[in-house]
């Protein structure tokens, strides 16, 4: 990507900067240009439809890491109000890298929780880049069973690409982290909504992502690796991501297909990043439909519908099966 711009996108670029022309050159020299302006801008806008509406996984992917796509504390900022930010795991410190606390949504009170990446190079280095250490998922942990406690539904809000993975957080006990936080997930009796924002990338995603109701964004993607890790321990090459985010089926489309999702939120046509208002508009509206739903089931019924719904994700045959079925 170059200047904001990725390749896919300069054929529509180049047309734009033509349209602008037309406009800047219609105003200082008095000209009537309108039926060609229309033209180009009715060409811009079919050539726009066709270019997002016919992206690749790899490119969905791309969309999902645009470094102006809106964050955690960009939604809550746009969808909920009177948000209170709390710190600390209250074993080791406060993890940067996973945000949190309590607002109201709807004059409803909830519980919000996300990774949180960083705009520029000094504020990413702040939040580790986004990856969260044990102390991040074990103050999400603390809030979740707050949560639990005070009878107010979640909302999971999930852009990353994964835990950090550095020696300093296996020491502090990574694993045993994120599986705590899917064990106590599993069994709270208050309303859990996750959405995949972002980046959905293996534990670290999955550590907050038990939900009553999994949605995701339109360009964002969830799997239990990132494509160019995937690539590395397949054919020992990076280079090669496109074709692993092909083989992960890992886009909203895919997942939706698969029943591992419930629902898919529109985005701008181009990405959430074109147009923060309009993606947290589409954000909201999802969760007052779900929010509802989940509000009118008894917790225990809550509970006992979350750990079926995951135990039905996947489907699988007996190999004698299969192998009698391809005689």
């Amino acid at each position: 990507m170059r200047n904001g711009l990725f390749e896919w996108e300069k054929p529509l670029y180049e047309l734009e900067l033509r349209i602008a022309e037309l406009q800047k050159f219609t105003t200082e020299e008095d000209m009537d240009l309108s039926r060609e302006i229309a033209t180009l801008e009715k060409k811009a806008e079919s050539l726009r439809r066709e270019i997002y509406r016919n992206l690749t996984a790899w490119q969905q992917v791309l969309l999902a890491r645009h470094p102006k796509r809106p964050t955690t504390l960009d939604y809550i900022e746009m969808i909920f109000d009177d948000f209170i930010e709390f710190h600390g795991d209250r074993y080791y410190r406060d993890d940067p890298a996973i945000v949190g606390g309590i607002a109201t949504f709807d004059g409803i009170p909830v519980t919000v929780i996300g990774p949180q990446k960083g705009r520029d190079t000094k504020e990413n280095i702040r939040r580790n880049f986004g990856l969260p250490h044990p102390e991040g998922y074990r103050k999400a942990m603390r809030l979740m069973e707050q949560a639990d406690k005070f009878r107010r539904p979640i909302i999971s809000l999930i852009d990353v690409v994964g835990a950090y993975p550095g020696i300093e957080a296996e020491e502090r006990g990574q694993g045993n982290a994120i599986a705590e936080c899917i064990r106590r997930m599993s069994f709270l009796r208050v309303p859990i909504i996750c959405v995949i924002t972002g980046e959905g990338g293996s534990g670290g995603a999955l550590a907050i992502g038990i939900g009553d109701r999994i949605l995701m964004m339109e360009h964002a993607w969830y799997s239990v690796i990132s494509p160019e890790m995937c690539a590395q321990i397949l054919w020992k090459d990076s280079s090669k991501a496109p074709e692993a985010a092909e083989a992960l089926k890992l886009t909203a489309q895919d997942l939706l297909k698969f029943g591992a999702i419930d629902a898919i939120v529109p985005e701008p046509l181009g990405g959430a990043h074109k147009n923060h208002e309009e993606a947290a508009a589409n954000l909201k509206k999802a969760l007052q439909d779900n929010l509802q739903l989940l509000l009118e089931i008894p917790a225990d019924e809550l509970v006992e519908q979350r750990l079926a719904r995951f135990r039905r994700l996947g489907k699988w045959r007996e190999r004698a099966a299969a192998v009698s079925e391809s005689k």
